[in-house]
């Protein structure tokens, strides 16, 4: 597709500007030194050009608008309208984030009782005691988790370095502990879960070096960690704290509070769980929730209730670990998440966990004869398959684009080779799960009989088979080329 500048015609306009706007408004108050000595050298386009040019630009994106998305472990559900409706109001829009800032928030009391419902809410559905709204993304969350944990032992004088992560982690959570100035150790899976041995053996040998454990439950291979009493009693027994990676809350929503399990910390992702806006980079949001001993370590300020009512930012905490995101996290997406929470109630909260959990062990059930399932038993909201011997995950991921389908996660977690990860979620319809069922088993069976055709896929697509490492690394990003 050409870029809007192959469509810039000289001297054609999108918008007036004064006669001489330079003379009459920047050099009024700029210094000479910050004038622009010349045009900046946009595109020249009328309105109708600008317009179709992007709306063209937009009917190419894969969106969960248009398509089935089953990105498995990101949770790739539908985003209600009604969500932005809220968080569109004029009131909301028209709020410049600095009010906050003024009379100890007085100037937007309705952000503020919104904000503190939300932190209310989310403590009612995983069971913790105190969250900040600040961290701006999932891995932004896991950051401030960690951040807190090593905050509490240093409170306590200990030098504890040692974060325990399984095997099958998300691949943000050793960057994130190794970022907070963990020494990460890695622990194996046994049956696709957490060992409790594993656990043991790694006390035995670290003891009180050990800070923690970081435990995504359901973990990464769809399967419900069933030892988690046993695991959170063996790190509370070294004063060590269980942080619960929410990834995969969408599975247990409703159904299991990680603050009642005896986990010390959460972040959540509202892209993910609570249906805010996911993907393109942001924005994101990643709450982090803590139990009652770790709240003097949450990011301040932190928003309190007075007496009569009102809402204030409370900023004597000697022991915070400080700011992590401007303001008060991404407002914008705090609010869809109200939203979301408030529509569903606690009743349509528990449901999408059901449904989430149905509609996987549904489409494991209908693919057990077209891919390998290497953990062939009660999922929760994914599962992970094997590509069939002879073919690759990454031919069928290509396969299924062309069908109008996005591709399951691939090639993680690396414990299941060749590794498929679809998520449903709980949004999709049963006729969207069998097409998507179909197409997969029609995309085997053609590809063992062409495997040619089959790693060449997609054929008719705008963008085909590239060099995906040239791609990333030598982007042309003009048309002379």
């Amino acid at each position: 597709m050409e870029t809007i500048y192959s469509k810039s015609v000289p001297g054609r306009r999108t918008t007036g500007l004064a006669p001489d706007p330079v003379k009459e408004g920047a050099a009024a108050f700029l210094p000479e030194g910050c004038l622009r000595k010349g045009l900046p050298g946009l595109p020249e386009c009328s309105e109708l050009d600008v317009v179709r040019h992007f709306t063209q630009l937009a009917s190419k994106n894969f969106s969960v608008d248009g398509n089935f998305y089953p990105l498995g472990s990101c949770t790739m559900k539908y985003d209600p309208k009604i969500n932005e409706v809220a968080a569109g109001l004029t009131g909301f829009t028209s709020l410049h984030p600095m009010l906050a800032q003024l009379a100890n928030g007085q100037g937007c009391q309705g952000a503020m009782h919104v904000l503190y419902t939300l932190e209310r809410s989310l403590c009612a559905i995983t069971g913790m005691e105190a969250f900040t709204l600040q961290p701006m993304a999932g891995a932004n969350g896991e950051f401030t988790g960690v951040a807190i944990i090593a905050a509490y032992h240093k409170s306590l004088g200990r030098d504890r370095r040692i974060m325990l992560i399984p095997d099958a982690a998300h691949g943000t959570n050793p960057a994130s502990a190794a970022m907070a100035g963990f020494t990460v150790v890695e622990l194996p899976s046994k049956d696709g879960m957490i060992d409790p041995e594993a656990i043991r053996a790694a006390i035995e040998k670290y003891g009180d070096s050990i800070a923690g454990l970081m435990m995504t439950c359901p973990n990464t291979l769809g399967l419900m960690e069933v030892h988690v009493k046993e695991i959170v009693e063996l790190l509370h027994g070294i004063d060590a704290l269980v942080y619960y990676d929410g990834a995969n809350m969408n599975a247990i929503l409703g159904k299991m509070r990680v603050g009642d399990a005896g986990f010390d910390v959460v972040h959540l992702n509202l892209h993910k769980t609570f249906a805010t806006p996911h993907g393109g980079g942001g924005p994101g949001a990643g709450p982090v929730g803590v139990c009652e001993r770790l709240i003097p370590f949450l990011p301040s300020p932190r928003i309190t209730r007075k007496a009569d009512g009102s809402y204030e930012f409370l900023t004597d905490a000697p022991q915070s670990i400080g700011k992590i995101g401007p303001f008060y996290g991404s407002f914008g997406v705090l609010l869809r998440a109200m939203a979301y929470i408030w529509r569903l109630g606690g009743e349509g909260l528990e449901r999408v966990a059901e449904y989430a959990v149905l509609n996987a062990n549904y489409m494991r059930v209908k693919l057990k004869d077209v891919l390998d399932i290497p953990y062939d038993r009660l999922c929760m909201h994914e599962f992970v398959a094997s590509a069939p011997h002879g073919l690759r995950a990454l031919d069928l991921a290509k396969g299924l684009l062309e069908r109008g389908f996005h591709a399951p996660t691939i090639y993680f977690p690396l414990l299941v080779h060749e590794c498929l990860m679809p998520e449903p979620t709980e949004t999709e319809s049963k006729q969207t799960l069998d097409a998507f069922c179909d197409a997969l088993a029609d995309i085997v069976a053609k590809g063992r009989e062409h495997p040619e055709e089959l790693a060449a896929a997609p054929h008719g697509l705008p963008v085909t088979r590239m060099d995906e490492t040239e791609a990333a690394r030598g982007m042309h990003l003009t048309e002379d080329m």
